[in-house]
């Protein structure tokens, strides 16, 4: 079964998101059967951002007792081998924030994107905040987009994984993406807050967890007007 977890923000150093993070941690410890629980962190999208990985390490060893690895690709010479080792050795992979465009092509670029597929292909647990949550998807709305115009946000493509239009921080995005899709084609689109987790199983949304407060969305069009569901079951945490 191909598991992937969609977190739409939140801090892991102010652990905002620790109660999602303890759904991932019992994932993984699931995952690995009697061993001890292996998590890797890509922090691509921060440009390889050490502290934030040292912020992921203190939280899933220092909470929930897994061990961590980091993949770093950015602006060093890499042993292609050695990652495809470590992506192998994974019961959790954890796909960071922050740039997701430049995310999207360094993966591909360095060749480590055929290794996140294959372990999302073998069944191992895959989650993303932010950047890292909409990666998979077809379109995605980002700030990542550098245009002339200087917008804050618009939409680009994702990796196709998962059909649809999503967005991260819908909270806070909210006004803008709406109109996206009352503009748009689109009749069909995600929105997931701060603090929101959704699960993906197979492919097929199976249900959302809140957390804070947090909520995701299905949007739907209809005409002019814009229908919102909370994602059910949602499971408060």
């Amino acid at each position: 079964m191909k598991k992937f977890y969609s977190i739409g923000g939140g801090e892991l150093k102010e652990r905002t998101t620790l109660k999602l993070d303890s759904i991932l941690a019992r994932e993984a410890t699931l995952h690995a059967g009697d061993k001890r629980p292996y998590a890797l962190f890509i922090p691509t999208a921060s440009h390889d951002h050490m502290p934030y990985y040292n912020t992921f390490h203190k939280v899933y060893t220092g909470v929930f007792n897994l061990k961590t690895d980091v993949v770093l690709t950015c602006g060093r010479e890499i042993d292609l081998e050695k990652i495809k080792q470590k992506f192998l050795k994974a019961d959790l992979i954890y796909i960071g924030g922050g740039d997701t465009i430049f995310l999207r092509d360094e993966l591909k670029r360095t060749g480590v994107l055929d290794f996140l597929i294959d372990a999302y292909q073998r069944g191992v647990v895959i989650a993303g905040l932010s950047a890292g949550a909409i990666l998979f998807f077809e379109d995605i709305y980002t700030d990542s987009v550098k245009d002339n115009n200087e917008v804050p946000y618009a939409l680009a493509k994702g990796l196709g994984i998962f059909k649809g239009l999503i967005s991260p921080h819908y909270n806070q995005r909210k006004t803008d993406f709406d109109n996206i899709i009352l503009s748009s084609s689109y009749i069909h689109a995600l929105g997931i807050e701060d603090n929101a987790m959704v699960k993906i199983l197979d492919g097929r949304i199976e249900s959302s967890y809140s957390s804070l407060g947090g909520s995701a969305y299905y949007i739907d069009k209809e005409g002019n007007k814009l229908n919102k569901t909370i994602i059910e079951p949602c499971i408060k945490l």
